[in-house]
């Protein structure tokens, strides 16, 4: 059994300090990807930091024309927030439809982008909505934040500490569900935006992560509705290929789960 340091700050500064005292630290948030891989010994650090008792990092409210969620919100916080059903009820929808009642206890949205499985729902909902991440030292764009399969912009010991979400109006997020893991196979979240841009995002079926996909923003700019999109061909090229389902399954389903997500979103 390796030796490993739990601690548990109260503050993100005290966080950030002990991570730079540590020589091999880690962040704790749900802990969903870390502790399974500790378990599985693919993963040893010096010192677990639990970001998920920090009051500063908790909490969801509407201010000016954004929905500010805190980094350590778990899913269930977010499920029953009214001020999040009432301002962008696609991202309710999205967390009711991620993992099971456990998962949705433990979980945090800062947590999920900052891991950016490349199955993850939230990365979709960042990208799509044109979300700022908040980190203690700056704010990255969501164009700029993610970097390809569990990669982010985030440099080592930086934390997040809010995502803010611009308010569009539409929003509509549809996913085809792994029935075991319940990650997204497949998943779209399209928005428009009140000037008139449309953004849409997948998850799920890219080998490089969360995408854009710029045959369906341009469709539905042009005609928003789901029949926009009934002529649009994606292309299979750079996506996943594997037991659950080709790289061309998955281009249809980007196309399907897209024109579900915009009768969705109204």
């Amino acid at each position: 059994m390796y030796q490993t340091t739990y601690h548990r700050p109260s503050s993100v500064d005290e966080a950030a300090a002990l991570f730079a005292k540590g020589s091999e630290s880690k962040y704790l948030a749900g802990g969903h990807t870390l502790i399974p891989v500790m378990k599985q010994r693919l993963a040893s650090p010096s010192d677990v930091i639990d970001l998920s008792k920090i009051k500063e990092l908790v909490g969801i409210a509407l201010s000016g024309d954004a929905l500010i969620i805190k980094a350590a919100t778990t899913y269930f916080d977010i499920l029953r927030s009214a001020d999040a059903k009432k301002a962008i009820p696609a991202l309710v929808h999205l967390v009711s439809v991620l993992g099971d009642p456990q998962v949705r206890y433990r979980g945090t949205i800062g947590g999920s982008i900052a891991n950016n499985d490349p199955a993850a729902d939230f990365p979709a909902a960042v990208v799509a909505l044109d979300a700022t991440v908040k980190t203690n030292k700056r704010s990255i764009s969501a164009d700029d934040f993610f970097k390809g399969l569990f990669a982010t912009a985030l440099e080592d010991g930086e934390i997040i500490t809010a995502i803010s979400f611009p308010l569009p109006a539409k929003a509509g997020y549809s996913k085809m569900r792994h029935p075991a893991s319940r990650f997204a196979l497949t998943a779209v979240f399209v928005t428009k935006t009140k000037s008139g841009d449309v953004r849409a995002a997948a998850t799920g079926a890219s080998q490089n992560g969360v995408m854009r996909v710029p045959a369906i923003e341009s469709a539905l700019k042009a005609n928003w509705s789901p029949g926009a999109l009934d002529n649009v061909r994606i292309s299979a090229d750079g996506l996943l290929t594997d037991i659950h389902g080709s790289s061309s399954y998955r281009a249809n389903l980007i196309k399907v789960m897209a024109q579900r997500a915009v009768t969705a979103a109204g």
